[in-house]
């Protein structure tokens, strides 16, 4: 999947926006304030898990392919290369949607999305 297909698909969930924090030229996803995903031209950077333990079945499934992120990846933070189409699109969404949903889960019920 393309890096731009990644962006659409993590801009159409309710109440997604993409930030530019660091003046890199964005591709820093958030939804209620909180990064639920990092989209880069090769990468993309999803929380998983609450701990690398429990992101352990990403790292199995693709070794090559799944990498701790940096900094914050003892707090279920992966790296997932993506632009060589090995780990499939729908895979891809998958890690997407459970990115946003556990980041929505932890918000305050004033800033979680409507839909």
């Amino acid at each position: 999947m393309k890096s731009a297909e990644l962006l659409d698909l993590c801009l159409a969930l309710p109440g997604a926006e993409e930030t530019d924090p660091w003046g890199e030229g964005g591709g820093v996803l958030k939804v209620g304030g909180k990064i639920f995903a990092f989209v880069g031209s090769e990468t993309l950077g999803v929380k998983v898990a609450r701990s690398t333990d429990e992101a352990r079945e990403w790292y199995d499934r693709y070794p090559d392919h799944v990498s701790t992120m940096a900094y914050i990846g003892r707090h279920g933070w992966i790296t997932v290369r993506h632009d060589d189409g090995v780990v499939p699109d729908d895979e891809l969404e998958e890690l997407v949607d459970i990115s946003y949903t556990a980041v929505v889960a932890g918000l305050p019920k004033r800033l979680r999305p409507e839909g």
